[in-house]
């Protein structure tokens, strides 16, 4: 799965267990370290295997729940020692509905999920050495799972409307703090 389908699907599971858990809409900053979490595994992953090539594939260290169930426990647990369980809650479930929904094509055959236990299990490398993004999407381009990933976009972007754009003002005051004041720089 790309990664607009990754932050579609994990805001759309934390928006249902904030609503169920708490009868209320995502935070703000709960949303950032959520989606920060659904790119996680790719993050680390993407990189070590396709530029650096230390591990097999581009679905091995970071999409390992022997790696990120620990990870998810450990940012979680320093989110509540700073009195934030919901950053560490929504990094979590981001992190690991990544790995789980790019397992998901295991049911109809389409990839092979031992590397949700790797190095356990055994996964095989590249054939031919990694793959470009350009490939990989124009590969994307006829599969039905690929394009699901707009349908999901969509329901996401509606949900987040109705939550009130959570994450957004949160974005305004960081971007606010770190790009230079526009107005201030226009008057002088």
């Amino acid at each position: 799965m790309w990664p607009l389908g990754h932050a579609a699907i994990g805001y759309l599971c934390y928006t249902l267990a904030t609503r169920t858990r708490f009868d209320r809409s995502p935070g703000g900053i709960a949303v950032l370290a959520l989606l920060v979490g659904t790119q996680f595994p790719d993050l680390i992953d993407k990189p070590l295997a396709w530029y650096l090539g230390v591990i097999p594939t581009g679905r091995t260290l970071a999409h390992s729940l022997l790696f990120l169930v620990p990870v998810s426990v450990g940012v979680y647990l320093l989110a509540r020692r700073y009195g934030r369980p919901e950053y560490g809650f929504a990094f979590g479930l981001g992190a690991i509905s990544h790995t789980l929904v790019d397992a998901l094509p295991a049911l109809w055959g389409g990839t092979d999920p031992s590397f949700l236990l790797w190095p356990a299990l055994p996964v095989e490398g590249y054939e031919s050495g990694a793959p470009t993004v350009t490939a990989l999407f124009l590969e994307s381009l006829s599969d039905p799972y690929f394009l699901s990933e707009f349908a999901f976009a969509a329901v996401a972007l509606i949900v987040w409307r109705r939550d009130g754009y959570p994450g957004l003002a949160a974005v305004r005051t960081l971007l606010e703090r770190v790009l230079p004041d526009r107005s201030a720089r226009d008057s002088s």
